[in-house]
């Protein structure tokens, strides 16, 4: 049988198979045999224990008495909210340094190479430093603070801005935001299958604008339409009211997004450029300006170049927000270090680090597959 190649290739690999999952059950079995010994309890039963202790910042309530799972949860929404924020800003700064860079105006594509070159070579963690230091040491004191103007205040303790102040009328806004959202990414549905079907295009862009805005605007007046902000003002010693972002989260957002834009302008510029420039030329001629040609020709086709790595990057800035702990912002790696410091329970606090990460990189993967196939090219 074993003259067979493809037999020969099946026992290899039954081989492999059967190693990869005797050394587990030996590291499993030892760990285990271990922790026993050292009458160390596994489990996640500890989740359910009041975690006592504080956490800065949280997207949702949060109080000492809350259990560990409720304080992975505050870790976890603080870990989404810098990564997709840090994804959006990434994305714009990056698209337009990496056109920057092919600019025919000498200076600006000089100033953005500088860039490029200048951020990807210095490592993240020193600029997660760098930014930090910029924030508590160089901004003044709250006694002190810089008014940019409108309520926005910046200090050694973050920026300060006023919030609306609370009212249902704001709540239903935003689920008629998402509810327009929701019809927009239907209508648009709609209007490709229409075209297929008859050539006929139905307006896009005015439909998705008006739903978007015209819902949560309807919903705002439907409910009084409230207007007042609360403004922050200086009480003691430190400001009361409004909103404030820390300078933990500003420096790791400022961080990822400017560090990640750096690969995302490389992945734009190269993208563009793998473009067929008889296509340029093809646009120049129908008489299309250079924005037009960008915008219309240029980047659609860039576009399915462009898709697959930059998923790599979405997936390297989430989980480059692991080094947060460095700089003492509350994301899901500093929660876990707390809560293994507290209970021991390190294993399953690393198991459920794992996971988590796993699932967010999945997700990300998934949808960005899903976008790809979206906009690749269909070959008859």
């Amino acid at each position: 049988m074993l003259s067979s190649e493809r037999a020969r290739g099946i026992f290899y690999q039954f081989l492999l198979l059967a190693a990869v999952f005797g050394l587990g059950w030996y590291l499993v079995g030892n760990t285990l045999h271990n922790l026993s010994t050292r009458q160390i309890q596994v489990g996640f039963e500890f989740l359910g224990r009041e975690a006592g202790f504080e956490i800065a910042e949280s997207q949702i309530a949060y109080a000492p008495s809350d259990s560990y799972f409720r304080a992975f949860l505050v870790g976890l929404f603080n870990t989404l909210h810098v990564a997709l924020l840090g994804i959006v800003l990434a994305t714009v700064l990056g698209t337009l340094v990496g056109i920057a860079r092919l600019s025919s105006n000498w200076l600006m594509s000089r100033l953005a190479s500088a860039y490029v070159e200048t951020m990807r070579n210095i490592p993240l963690l020193l600029q997660l430093f760098v930014w930090y230091g910029l924030f508590t040491e160089l901004m003044p004191p709250v006694r002190q603070a810089i008014e940019l103007g409108g309520g926005i205040f910046v200090t050694q303790r973050g920026l300060y801005y006023p919030w609306p102040e609370p009212h249902a009328a704001w709540s239903a806004a935003g689920w008629a935001l998402l509810a327009g959202a929701a019809l927009a990414f239907a209508w648009r549905g709609h209007a490709r299958r229409v075209q297929e079907r008859t050539g006929r295009q139905l307006p896009v862009g005015l439909v998705a604008a008006a739903l978007l805005a015209g819902l949560p605007l309807a919903a705002w007046l439907a409910l009084g339409a409230p207007t007042q902000l609360v403004y922050p003002e200086l009480r003691g010693f430190n400001f009361r009211g409004g909103k404030v972002l820390s300078p933990e989260f500003l420096a790791l957002l400022i961080g990822l997004s400017t560090y990640t834009a750096a690969f995302v302008a490389e992945i734009v510029r190269a993208g563009i450029l793998a473009v067929d420039k008889g296509q340029t030329e093809a646009a120049m001629s129908l008489g299309l300006t250079r924005g037009q040609d960008l915008r219309l020709v240029t980047l659609p086709q860039a576009l399915r170049v462009i898709i697959p790595p930059m998923t790599s990057q979405y997936l390297n800035l989430t989980k480059n927000s692991s080094l947060a702990v460095a700089i003492g912002y509350p994301d899901l790696v500093a929660v876990a270090n707390t809560t293994m410091n507290q209970t021991g329970q390190a294993i399953e606090a690393i198991a459920i680090l794992m996971a988590v990460y796993l699932t967010i990189s999945l997700l990300i993967s998934l949808f960005m597959n899903w976008y790809n196939n979206r906009v690749r090219l269909v070959e008859r």
